[in-house]
């Protein structure tokens, strides 16, 4: 569904570098003078057969905008350029996740399921745990494209062995002519799209002012095609003062369910809101005594978090690939390299916009329904963006590395480790708050954040066991049940949260999780995840209200340059 061309883009690359623009043309007029209005991803979610329509409902759009004044000239001349290196981004996540996009298309005749997996990139569907809608297609791959679907885990152990490249995060494994594997690298199985996005950073790079953005900008490019991404990560945390930001490459591994170890190409396309930003630099500084404070041995906390982490807000204009799949990202924590992470530590993204959409449209309608009556005024914004931007700050805190000799915790979580990384973040998150409030950081009432954070369970399990943050809401629900965080009322079916319970609960599970990720206790992890990550009857019963009431469970974008300039 998205159609901004490539002659879009030179047309508009064009109109932006004549000598007349350089006048004083604002950033909307030359878009708007250079762009049809095709120049936008549209989606039409009521098409197609009954089936495809009642999965379509499921979604809500919403029009990704900013305020394009912030933006200089040069800036305003990046932004197609960056969204066209961020299409090449979808071509590839394509490929790890399917295969041949154009042929699956083809093979389906209802055009309401078509755009069903436009959304899903693919015939799977990404919030019913991988559930097959199209005829024909089987069972989603556990490592989805990114290996031989005919390979077995003791097969793949045996070649790494001999092999390290087998197990690099930047590689496809593939059969070779003697029917053995070969691992491949991105930058050679993908050179044509990652040349394409190269080259448009590079022309980007160009037309930047600051300083580190250039730099960023120059050395992802040159990372796009060669497979090395360690100096473009330290180049991101280093700039400060830039406006226009991408997040561009192959990073996140939830893609891979076989072994959490092969990263999946994405894309955004960011706006930075300064005065947002400025606001929330302080709370990074606060990292190390957050740290020491952890409910855990003091074994699982002697990592210190790197000291040049920071925190921002962004207002989003483009996804594409991995972070558009299914259930939306509001927020980003990165560089994952644990070695910029020690170094450097991480960038916080907060996705205003994104976020505002998901707490109008889902959260607050789902909080109606579910959440006690005379807990619903708990549930707010305020308390929505602070419980998602302390999940990401929360991921610099416990440990990177196993504190036995097991390698890193992904390395030794293998295909739990992002699912457990992110119920870790929820659970620090929601104690970093408890923390900062009883020490005058954050100025919040804790009753806020505790009852946003149990609707914002709901909101997530709807996701389905195929998210790594379904899974770990799942886990987070079943053992606050457990624990009586919160009760559920049989007469209302809403739920009342326990504040001194959930306190208590968020401590425990804190606990437990840093110790399994210490030990990197593959069968540990394996064990929690089989006895808590499941939906149970009761609850299952509930999202179904959810759905009938018509609630969507995720949003889709309307965006590109013509979602800025209409």
């Amino acid at each position: 569904m998205r159609i901004l061309t490539a002659t879009a883009v030179a047309l508009l690359f064009a109109a932006c570098s004549t000598p007349e623009d350089d006048t004083s043309l604002s950033c909307g007029q030359i878009l708007q003078d250079a762009v049809s209005d095709a120049a936008m991803t549209e989606w039409n979610l009521d098409e197609g057969s009954d089936e495809a329509k009642a999965l379509l409902s499921q979604y809500t759009p919403f029009r990704l905008t900013t305020d394009l004044s912030v933006l200089s000239e040069n800036e305003c001349r990046m932004l197609p350029l960056l969204m066209e290196a961020a299409d090449a981004m979808d071509e590839i996540f394509w490929m790890q996740a399917y295969g041949d996009k154009e042929a699956l298309m083809a093979s389906i005749n209802d055009p309401g399921l078509r755009t069903y997996a436009e959304i899903n990139y693919g015939p799977w569907d990404r919030i019913d745990a991988d559930r097959p809608f199209v005829d024909g297609v089987g069972a989603k791959p556990a490592g989805s494209n990114l290996y031989p679907h005919n390979m077995s885990r003791a097969e793949f152990e045996d070649a790494a062995a001999r092999d390290e490249s087998l197990r690099s995060l930047y590689t496809m494994v593939r059969r070779d002519a003697g029917e053995g594997l070969d691992a491949i690298p991105y930058h050679v199985a993908f050179a044509e799209q990652l040349e394409l996005a190269s080259a448009r950073l590079s022309e980007a790079a160009e037309l930047a002012d600051d300083p580190g953005l250039k730099r960023y900008l120059t050395t992802r490019a040159a990372a796009l095609t060669s497979g090395d991404y360690l100096e473009s990560d330290l180049a991101w945390m280093d700039m400060k003062d830039n406006t226009i930001d991408v997040v561009i490459g192959p990073i996140e591994t939830y893609e891979d369910g076989l072994y959490g170890g092969k990263a999946a190409a994405e894309a955004y396309v960011l706006v930075k809101d300064q005065a947002w930003s400025a606001r929330l630099a302080r709370y990074s500084a606060l990292l190390p005594g957050l740290q020491r404070a952890l409910p855990v041995a003091d074994a699982y906390k002697a990592e210190v978090p790197g000291s040049d982490s920071d925190l921002n807000a962004y207002d989003v204009l483009y996804y594409t690939g991995d972070s558009n799949a299914g259930s939306k990202t509001i927020a980003i924590n990165l560089p994952n390299d644990e070695r910029v992470q020690l170094e450097k530590g991480t960038r916080r993204l907060q996705l205003k916009n994104a976020m505002q959409a998901k707490f109008d449209k889902i959260l607050v309608p789902i909080a109606g329904m579910l959440i006690a009556e005379d807990q619903r005024q708990h549930v707010t914004f305020d308390a929505f963006f602070g419980n998602t931007m302390f999940h990401e700050v929360a991921h610099g805190l416990g440990i990177k590395n196993t504190i036995n000799g097991n390698g890193t915790v992904r390395e030794a979580l293998r295909e739990h480790a992002s699912a457990l990384e992110e119920g870790k973040a929820d659970i620090l998150g929601l104690f970093m708050v408890s923390e900062l409030i009883k020490d005058g950081e954050w100025e919040a009432d804790i009753k806020d954040h505790y009852v946003t954070f149990l609707a914002g369970i709901f909101r997530s399990v709807r996701f389905g066991a195929s998210s790594a943050h379904g899974r770990a809401n799942m886990i987070r629900f079943n053992y606050f049940r457990e624990q009586g965080a919160f009760a559920r009322d049989e007469a209302t079916g809403t739920y009342r949260a326990d504040y001194d319970r959930m306190a208590e609960a968020a401590n425990s599970l804190s606990e437990m999780i840093l110790t399994l990720q210490g030990n990197g206790d593959h069968a540990g992890v394996a064990a929690l995840v089989e006895e808590y990550g499941v939906v149970g009857p009761e609850l299952q019963r509930d999202l179904d209200r959810l759905g009938a009431a018509g609630i969507p469970v995720d949003i889709v974008f309307e965006q590109g340059i013509g979602a800025l300039t209409e």
